[in-house]
């Protein structure tokens, strides 16, 4: 599966997400995570009220499973949660994204908790299931 993370300097969830000008994703399974990409956003990104602002990011990361964050606005967290992508805001901005990446790989060895079995179960395993789960909305 693959997780975004919102950060200011590729190391720590440092960034609110409406304003963050970098996302890094990764892509984990329990037997490790990798690097994939950086997603980079350009513009106004501080502008209270402008929604605009966030579907870039929402179509981004439509394909990550969960997306860690320092702080997320109600109806970004709402429209996430529509498309499947669970947030989870960060314990701090000094939390780092490998310590995240580590624990996360460890719980999918064994007992997942019930939110992260949710967020697994969200996601569509292929096309014809999400093409599927359209028709039936």
């Amino acid at each position: 599966m693959k997780i975004a993370f919102t950060t200011s300097d590729r190391v720590h969830i440092n960034a609110h997400f409406g304003w963050a000008r970098m996302i890094d994703v990764y892509e984990i399974s329990d037997e490790g995570y990798h690097f994939l990409e950086t997603l980079n956003f350009e513009g106004d990104l501080k502008e209270d009220g402008n929604e605009d602002k966030i579907t870039p990011k929402l179509d981004a990361i439509v394909d990550c499973t969960i997306v860690y964050v320092t702080a997320i606005g109600g109806s970004a967290a709402a429209r996430l949660i529509k498309k499947g992508v669970t947030p989870v805001k960060a314990r701090s901005e000094e939390e780092e994204i490998s310590e995240v990446l580590n624990k996360l790989v460890q719980t999918l060895k064994g007992n997942p908790p019930p939110w992260l079995r949710k967020a697994l179960q969200q996601k569509p395993s292929n096309f014809a299931d999400e093409v599927e789960d359209e028709a039936t909305v």
